[in-house]
């Protein structure tokens, strides 16, 4: 009796495993990655057709004069506009271009550590300038 109950066990082990097999097979064969040079070409020509308009995505705003936290930091985009009887630690030749917190991207504007996502103008200036090292 035993050996019979084993038998049917066995058996029904190998047609599932039998279904198994034959379920993968079914479905993983008409899903194989056929990609043809044609299709290769033309899905990179569109990868790269796409890359301009990403960095015209990631461009930064200009930072305003009157944006508040600029305005509380005392950022002007003309560092020669900046009223000293305010600002005594102001000095002339101090310009965010030779700022520690400053970051050139251009040669107009730059990112600074203190206005995180906007561009600040290289000859512009804040109180928090730091000469650089």
């Amino acid at each position: 009796m035993l050996s019979g109950l084993i038998k049917v066990s066995l058996q029904r082990y190998a047609v599932s495993l039998h279904t198994i097999l034959l379920t993968k097979h079914f479905y993983f064969q008409d899903t194989a990655m056929k990609t043809t040079r044609r299709q290769f070409i033309i899905y990179s020509a569109a990868g790269l057709a796409t890359l301009p308009l990403a960095q015209q995505a990631n461009a930064q705003a200009m930072l305003g004069e009157a944006e508040p936290q600029a305005v509380g930091l005392g950022y002007k985009a003309l560092a020669t506009t900046v009223d000293k009887a305010k600002f005594p630690k102001y000095a002339d030749g101090q310009v965010c271009s030779n700022c520690q917190l400053y970051a050139s991207k251009s040669p107009e504007a730059g990112t600074c550590a203190i206005f995180p996502g906007k561009l600040v103008a290289g000859p512009g200036w804040c109180n928090a300038w730091v000469k650089k090292a």
